[in-house]
């Protein structure tokens, strides 16, 4: 089946920003994540500091697979979204996500029964993997043709979570270019408070009906839209929480402006849609 055509726009409604979720939408966490504990682990299951663990440490980190360092992760990434989604502006002190992921880095490793395996610096230069996940196949290309075209150019911006310093950090690593770094980090408030998309758009200059948000979740885009922003979906492994079975779920699918599907070329996909 061929895919669908490029997305038309009148001049006065054309998207003149593009925002970018991050977390799964344009970096593999998952991968990235897991591959950062296992190397933790075995780099540790080979140091002198492991002969001086108790007993029962050693051995609860000897039984650990790659398969359990990915359930451990997925806990790592559930342990942030808990805190995001319940996070009340004026009465829950505010922490970064750089901050979030140390805390609940410690305390899931003490759950499972691993509090003593690693020093505090240790700690911190786990915790900091997050800073530097790799980007799905289809990103690196897909963001170049979406920053550069002669054809048609967009301000690209982020548009996370994520804290300022830890997404200059994936910028970087990613190679994603983006022209703005936009964090709730500048809001002190998160995702999906209309506060946030308000806030971008200001930032930007530009009223909400020229910015498009890019994001792998519709929970993300249902906020962004909301607010009167444009809507790109790209499907990822394991990222939407919405069922398809869903009726919210099918009826994303009547408001969603570019709805790319998991093996139509992600971001690649999403600048051919886009015209560029």
């Amino acid at each position: 089946m061929p895919s669908p055509p490029p997305l038309a726009e009148a001049p006065d409604t054309a998207i003149q920003a593009l925002t970018f979720d991050l977390f799964g939408t344009a970096v593999d966490w998952r991968t990235s994540i897991t591959t950062a504990l296992t190397k933790a682990a075995t780099t540790k299951l080979t140091s002198p500091s492991f002969a001086l663990l108790p007993p029962a440490t050693q051995s609860r980190l000897q039984s650990l697979t790659p398969k359990d360092w990915s359930l451990f992760a997925s806990s790592w990434r559930a342990a942030y979204s808990t805190f995001t989604r319940t996070f009340v502006p004026g009465t829950t002190p505010w922490q970064t996500v750089d901050a979030l992921h140390r805390a609940s880095l410690a305390s899931l490793l003490s759950d499972w029964g691993l509090a003593d395996v690693y020093s505090p610096a240790e700690l911190d230069a786990l915790s900091n993997a997050w800073h530097f996940l790799d980007p799905w196949p289809d990103v690196v290309e897909g963001m170049r043709r979406l920053n550069s075209s002669s054809r048609r150019r967009f301000v690209t911006a982020s548009l996370s979570n994520g804290n300022t310093a830890l997404l200059a950090d994936l910028d970087a690593h990613a190679r994603l270019g983006l022209g703005r770094l936009i964090s709730a980090e500048d809001f002190e408030m998160y995702k999906p408070r209309g506060e946030v998309y308000r806030g971008a758009c200001a930032m930007l200059g530009l009223e909400p009906a020229r910015v498009a948000l890019v994001a792998a979740h519709l929970r993300d885009l249902a906020g962004a839209r909301a607010c009167g922003m444009r809507t790109v979906y790209v499907e990822r492994p394991g990222e939407e929480e919405w069922a398809v079975d869903e009726e919210r779920y099918a009826q994303a699918r009547e408001w969603v402006d570019v709805w790319v599907a998991e093996g139509e070329g992600g971001f690649k996909e999403v600048a051919r849609r886009l015209g560029v």
